[in-house]
């Protein structure tokens, strides 16, 4: 690859890391937001439950199936998975990076 091929690859690497970067402190707020609610409103929900005399073992598994419950713990994965999809994305395209400014090292190093 020429080594102006390579500086437009680094190019758009970088451009993807500083994009996915970005994205990373929303996600980051709205999967806490989402936990924050899914956790009050089981606890709500547990406290209901206990208040109609539910064994203690089956409360957690009766709660979690109330569909507003399930619904936002659902919420509240989607909102984990791009979280964490977003910081791999970022991972991997600093590893492009490195490896492109690995090659471009190696081609001016060939070039002296």
């Amino acid at each position: 690859m020429s080594g102006q091929a390579l500086m437009a690859e680094l190019t758009q690497y970088r451009k993807k890391l500083e994009e996915a970067t970005s994205r990373l402190a929303p996600y980051g707020r709205d999967y806490a937001r989402r936990e924050h609610d899914y956790r009050v409103e089981l606890a709500k929900a547990i406290l209901e439950e206990r208040a109609k005399g539910i064994p203690v073992t089956i409360i957690g598994d009766v709660c979690r199936g109330r569909r507003e419950i399930a619904k936002l713990k659902l919420e509240r994965d989607i909102a984990e998975t791009l979280h964490k999809s977003c910081i791999e994305a970022i991972n991997s395209y600093k590893t492009h990076i490195r490896v492109i400014e690995a090659q471009i090292a190696r081609e001016w190093g060939q070039a002296k």
